[in-house]
């Protein structure tokens, strides 16, 4: 029986199909658009896994896509700390537990 994917996995999944009896997978190497945009959707996919299981390991998984982003888009962890404090210091953090209702005001003048 064949099991359809199509789906961004890890780079040594294809090795260890490949090393059990009677299972072979067929793969690709992605080009660098291909990549980002998979790694758009494996975001989404380990982050909805997480919400599911609030474990370490899928939080693990959603960093390491993470990571893989940033690599990929020449971003450190520097920069994401630096834009992190600015936004903190201009927004505040997610401490306070604060759940916003409603605002009354004439017009939009900022996404939240």
């Amino acid at each position: 029986m064949k099991y359809i994917y199509n789906k961004l996995v890890r780079d040594k999944i294809p090795e260890n199909i490949n090393s059990e009896e009677g299972k072979k997978c067929n793969y690709k190497i992605l080009n660098d658009k291909e990549y980002l945009q998979e790694l758009d959707k494996k975001i989404f996919e380990e982050a909805n896994e997480f919400i599911e299981e609030h474990s370490v390991e899928e939080l693990a998984d959603l960093m390491e896509v993470i990571f893989a982003i940033m690599k990929d888009r020449n971003i450190s962890i520097k920069d994401v700390e630096n834009a992190r404090k600015i936004k903190n210091k201009k927004k505040g953090a997610f401490k306070d537990k604060i759940y916003l209702i409603d605002v009354q005001q004439e017009e939009i003048d900022e996404i939240i």
